[in-house]
């Protein structure tokens, strides 16, 4: 397994193009990687952006070469341009009770009659995420009752597939957070938290208390 980050430019025509448009970001991501779908296995990516930069996470079973993104969209005077780690550096370093800061975007979403249907309103994408928590291999500790997480970068994705349309509500989840089942964490971690984990939902990012 792998954890990669690729610097995305979107001063450049193709960087906008994959920063708007989930399909166009899937298809670009798939493409890093020469596998068929059964060799390749799951592949999960999250995109981060401030007032500074943009940035491209993915996790994947191949090391995958993104050389493609560069050309057309990336930061191609920079040395810095992408960087891959093998993750299982990091999963052999979790333990039971450790605290890690973390980081996803995920889509807070239901099913009602067949249909999947996002949660729009803040106190519902938390509970949400707080109510699937123990099942994913940690719990989110509380101040004064509150838990140790913030909710940001709402927003909702629409996009044409097929003859329909497509709908995402999105959000983004920063905190702290508790092991208690190291195998449960190991196994979100690499197959990811929730749905429309090709749309850029469902990649959790972990770095150590203090460091941003």
């Amino acid at each position: 397994m792998y954890l990669s980050r690729i610097q995305i430019n979107p001063a450049r025509r193709g960087g906008r193009k994959l920063l708007g448009s989930p399909q166009a970001m899937h298809a670009a991501v798939l493409a890093s990687f020469p596998q068929d779908d059964a060799e390749r296995g799951r592949v999960l990516w999250r995109v981060d952006q401030d007032a500074h930069r943009s940035r491209l996470y993915v996790v994947s079973r191949p090391a995958p070469d993104f050389a493609h993104i560069v050309e057309q969209a990336g930061w191609q005077t920079t040395q810095d341009t992408w960087a891959v780690r093998p993750y299982g550096t990091l999963l052999d370093r979790l333990r039971p009770g450790q605290t890690w800061r973390f980081r996803l975007t995920a889509n807070p979403s239901r099913t009602h009659e067949g249909k999947r249907l996002g949660h729009v309103t803040v106190s519902q994408q938390q509970e949400w995420f707080l109510s699937r928590t123990k099942g994913w291999g940690f719990t989110v500790p509380e101040h004064d009752g509150v838990p140790d997480v913030v909710v940001h970068d709402r927003r909702t994705d629409r996009f044409r597939r097929g003859a329909g349309t497509v709908t995402i509500a999105k959000a983004s989840f920063d905190g702290v957070l508790n092991i208690t089942d190291v195998d449960a964490l190991r196994a979100a971690l690499v197959a990811g938290l929730g749905p429309a984990k090709g749309y850029g939902c469902g990649l959790l990012t972990l770095a150590p208390q203090g460091r941003p």
